[in-house]
């Protein structure tokens, strides 16, 4: 793998990616987490980027110094072999759903936007998982090198258009009392728990296969800040129009709705995007789990078999139990983070 600033660059580019899905380009979690509580939700995104590029980067350095080969290993270095094996059951589980659901989501996105089979866009987005996977971290990689810019170049349209209309900063004042609460200073704690259980599938074999750990370092700095920029600059933007943006169930469709055509295309092709590095992410962690249980078994065989199971699973409704699931995923992303808080990164 080459080295230097192209190899950061692709740290940071796949750990922003794994960390955006469909409900950070909807603007959905943005607004639960940070915008509802006006402009205390900066402070909380401010505390979420301190704590995304901190724990993110020890996380990666972490699996480095322990050589681990999948989050499996991790975990029973973090909570020991038997709560260790609890929470790799956990989270297998988890990925499992969500990876399900997001599935058909990326069908739904076909069917509604571009007028095909729904069935036509999941079966579409398997070959394309299956494609980049085949190459293994390299193939995450590049595909996450590649689709990240075009996601900061939204963020960026959607900044230049915030900027250039005379917004006041923050919640409006005469609002501050009805939405003020001390929700805020515990939602960054919630955010980056929820993200932290994902991001163990990419992050910790990114941290043990590359082999500068200074490149783990600065991908994973430069990673957390771009995280942050792009939540302060969807927050701002959706925060201009509260409280009405509340009521919505894709609040960024709401701010981009005057910005024209071009703008919707890109933003139905972001939301794809976002769904589909999540997805080759959780993917590549579900598979790199079974083989570090099961190493004689075929990588490619692995791979087919988790995507015809999810798709299998996507074909029935669970949301309701996927909510219920996400409660459990907090909490163990939640112990997660305080333990990764409290380990020592062992000596090289």
């Amino acid at each position: 793998m080459r080295g230097g600033w192209i190899s950061i660059i692709q740290i940071a580019a796949t750990y922003i990616g794994t960390v955006v899905g469909a409900g950070f380009a909807s603007g959905l979690s943005i607004v639960q987490f940070f915008t509802r509580y006006g402009m205390y939700g900066v402070a909380g995104i401010l505390v979420a980027t301190f704590l995304f590029t901190w724990l993110g980067t020890k996380m990666m350095v972490l699996s480095h110094r322990i050589q681990a080969f999948s989050y499996q290993e991790l975990n029973v270095y973090l909570f020991g072999p038997f709560f260790g094996k609890i929470a790799n059951a956990v989270s297998f589980v988890i990925l499992f759903g969500v990876t399900s659901v997001m599935l058909s989501g990326a069908g739904s996105i076909f069917e509604e936007q571009l007028g095909l089979s729904e069935q036509w866009g999941m079966l579409t987005s398997l070959l394309l998982i299956y494609l980049v996977l085949i190459r293994q971290l390299k193939g995450i990689l590049a595909i996450n090198t590649l689709v990240v810019p075009m996601m900061l170049f939204f963020s960026a349209v959607v900044a230049f258009g915030y900027l250039s209309v005379d917004h006041p900063f923050g919640a409006d004042p005469r609002q501050a009392g009805r939405w003020l609460d001390w929700g805020w200073t515990v939602s960054p704690f919630a955010y980056v728990a929820l993200n932290l259980a994902t991001l163990q599938a990419v992050l910790v074999p990114l941290g043990s296969e590359i082999e500068r750990e200074r490149e783990l370092t600065l991908g994973g700095m430069i990673g957390g800040v771009g995280i942050g920029v792009m939540l302060l600059i969807s927050h701002l933007s959706m925060n201009s129009m509260m409280p009405d943006i509340l009521n919505y169930d894709i609040p960024m469709a709401e701010v981009i709705r005057d910005f024209g055509r071009f703008m919707h295309v890109l933003f139905i092709v972001v939301i794809y995007c976002e769904i589909f590095t999540t997805l080759i992410g959780n993917v590549f962690g579900m598979t790199r789990q079974i083989r570090s249980m099961y190493r004689s078994l075929p990588n490619r065989l692995v791979i087919l078999t988790i995507l015809f199971s999810c798709y299998a699973v996507s074909q029935m409704s669970f949301a309701v139990l996927l909510s219920r699931l996400y409660a459990v995923f907090g909490c163990v992303g939640l112990v997660l983070l305080l333990f990764l808080a409290a380990k020592r990164i062992p000596e090289k």
